[in-house]
């Protein structure tokens, strides 16, 4: 064999005493070819034998064990078989205690064919993740369509001093397996070895009928187990459309006796040293400033900007923040060491601020979870100022102006650290200002047009385009700005496959202004556009101009049974002027229809302005955002927008021909539609 029998980050060797041990005869007889496997096999569906998956938690480790036998009938299985990678964290082991193929009825032992190498994570200092996980690369040679795979393996988690709260709490979350696969025995324990109960909580099961259950909540003690064990299984979940049945296991608690726990952690970093002692330069800068909205300015971009952010994957969950004096001093931290260094500063200030613990990815399930401080992957710091709140991720960078015109982040729950605390909901969020304020002149003289568009940018659309002019070339800013009035004057409808940058002559983008206290970017783009009309089959003219950006697709296709619709859109306002030489149809419909829409969760309006030789177009739009839209209200929300996406969305223009007969045309139509 080409490696070691145990190095620091693999073993191979026999399972742990509660993991178990299953013979080979015991593998064997369990590796049945049933009525059921059959079945699946017949139908090209790989299938898995047996899935036995136990996971351990004691005080002073986690671990989870694997015992799983599958088929390499798919060429595309054969090979994430035959080369895969397991990535293991700092102190986390990599137990490997079987490695088998049946083949002919005959088990055959490939360790001995086993070459595996350890290997730095790819990302281990990326981009300030700092990371010491290790990728252990397992290459198994001579895997043969039809063989059967036996894989037996752990993962072993001891805990360092630094994983305290890993030591003192407890969390995983089972999730139902993969629907693709059909088992013909499918078995999942979760053994407690804590001195602590742990809860258990059922969410997301199913009845018969495919009817979500409410969810379900019991305890283990120490010593016991909880198990789950299906025969000749398939996952019946529609995956397209609902939530995957989960177990979420935490240690017994509640959220008031969590926050109590972890308030000293933090006063104890906030209270190690004053900012004049160690940031006696900052204060100096601070105490220059005298107006305190920039004041608070400073201090927020002073910590996002110049103090780096180190990612390190394996300290999250696992030790105290870094005191600020430290951070100060080094220019670096996690979202932790930033966020308090961030609030001593607001303190010194007289801004009330707090550290608030969050986690963007599974936001949406932290109200199906247990209380758990384990249900949280990142610190942000919350302020109050001037009678509203906000909220700020230090860790981000190149974000500007004052608190109010800031980007804004998208979540829901979060646990302040303060004494006595539950976890809160945030309120929904109207923005004051409009995100895109964007105003469209299009005036076609003869057979060219001039068109201009001026487009304001703020909040987090202001900091999005700064990054976004800064990192990319202008001829590629050109063509996609090119690209977007391709299709929003409607050529792409009759001069598809055209290089638009000879449809769009002369085109200039340009940044006009930056207003980096109101957060605002100013840009305009202008071409001179050959043939502005549009022209249909039938040799009708039309100017048009509708941006389809304003029809929120993702609102008209949602379609799920479990999530309720996430709302998120920004608040726009557009100005469309269409002019042009020639005499127009005033009175066609959809260029004179205008819309009103009073949803609940959002306002819209569309005003027009019509005269003989052109048409303007005024619309605002008003979402309420930071919310989930209940699934009793959101049939009428997507109606709404359907209404939007039914010709509201823009500007149209019908050209009346010169010349009497197409005049005697015209009125035909008139009279008879």
């Amino acid at each position: 064999m080409e490696n070691q029998m145990q190095v620091e980050n693999y073993r191979i060797q026999k399972p742990e005493m509660w993991a178990g041990n299953i013979g080979d005869e015991e593998i064997k007889n369990r590796i049945k070819d049933s009525e059921f496997a059959k079945r699946q096999i017949d139908e090209g569906r790989d299938y898995c034998y047996f899935l036995d998956k136990k996971y351990y938690t004691s005080n002073k480790e986690n671990s989870e064990y694997v015992c799983m036998a599958y088929t390499l009938n798919e060429p595309g299985n054969l090979e994430r078989a035959s080369v895969s990678d397991v990535i293991v964290e700092e102190n986390e082991v990599y137990q490997i205690h079987r490695i088998s193929v049946l083949r002919d009825g005959v088990l055959i032992d490939k360790i001995p064919d086993t070459k595996i190498k350890v290997l730095d994570s790819e990302n281990q200092s990326s981009g300030g993740v700092l990371s010491s996980n290790k990728k252990i690369n397992i290459t198994i040679k001579d895997l043969r369509l039809y063989d059967v795979l036996i894989l037996e393996d752990s993962r072993i988690k001891e805990f360092t001093a630094r994983d305290f709260l890993r030591k003192e709490f407890s969390k995983y979350v089972w999730v139902s397996p993969d629907n693709y696969w059909a088992y013909g025995r499918f078995t999942f324990t979760f053994i407690n070895e804590r001195e602590q109960t742990i809860a258990y909580k059922k969410t997301f099961f199913r009845d018969e009928q495919g009817h979500v259950l409410e969810p379900e909540t019991s305890f283990l003690k120490k010593g016991e187990q909880f198990v789950i064990e299906e025969q000749n299984y398939i996952n019946p979940v529609d995956s397209g459309r609902e939530i995957f049945p989960y177990i979420d296991f935490a240690t017994d608690s509640n959220w008031k006796d969590l926050s109590n726990y972890i308030v000293p952690i933090y006063e104890e970093i906030f209270n190690a040293s004053s900012l004049q002692d160690f940031a006696p330069n900052l204060v100096e800068k601070l105490d220059a400033i005298a107006d305190q909205d920039e004041k608070l300015q400073f201090a927020i971009e002073y910590v996002q900007n110049h103090i780096y952010y180190i990612f390190n994957a394996d300290e999250m969950n696992g030790h105290k923040p870094q005191e600020p004096s430290v951070t100060y001093e080094n220019k670096q931290g996690d979202c932790k060491a930033k966020s308090v260094l961030l609030k001593v500063i607001l303190d010194y200030i007289g801004v009330d601020a707090s550290v608030v613990l969050v986690n963007f990815n599974t936001d949406y399930y932290i109200k199906y979870y247990l209380p758990s401080l384990l249900n949280f992957n990142h610190v942000v710091v919350k302020v109050n100022y001037k009678g509203e709140e906000y909220f700020i991720d230090a860790t981000i960078r190149d974000e500007f102006g004052l608190i109010e015109n800031r980007g804004f982040m998208y979540f829901m729950h979060y646990l302040e650290v303060k004494k006595d605390q539950e976890l809160q909901v945030r309120k929904s969020y109207k923005f004051p200002y409009f995100c895109i304020d964007e105003k469209v002149d299009l005036n076609a003289q003869g057979n060219t047009g001039k068109f201009t568009l001026s487009t304001t940018y703020k909040g987090s659309r202001a900091n999005a385009m700064r990054r976004y002019f800064k990192s990319t070339n202008k001829r590629e800013i050109i063509d996609t700005w090119n690209s977007f009035l391709f299709y929003a004057l409607n050529y792409s409808g009759d001069r598809n496959g055209t290089d638009v940058r000879n449809v769009f002559k002369d085109a200039a983008i340009d940044v006009v202004s930056d207003d980096k206290r109101l957060n605002e970017v100013k840009i305009q783009y202008t071409a001179v556009v050959e043939n502005p009309y549009f022209v249909d089959p039938q040799k009708n003219r039309f100017l048009m101009y509708f941006d389809r950006n304003v029809v929120k697709a993702g609102a008209r296709d949602f379609m799920h049974k479990d999530l309720p619709f996430w709302h998120n859109f920004d608040s726009e306002k557009y100005e469309i002027n269409l002019h042009t030489d020639q005499k127009i149809d005033t009175e066609e419909k959809y260029t004179i229809q205008e819309s009103t829409i009073a949803n609940p969760y959002f306002d819209y309006k569309s005003r027009k302005k019509i005269h003989k030789n052109g048409a303007s177009v005024s619309i605002e739009y008003h979402p309420l955002v930071n919310l989930e839209i209940p699934q009793n209200e959101f049939e009428q929300f997507r109606t709404d927008h359907h209404t939007v996406a039914d010709s509201n969305f823009g500007l149209g223009i019908d050209i009346i021909e010169p010349g009497l007969m197409n005049m005697l045309k015209f009125s035909f139509k008139k009279k008879f539609k």
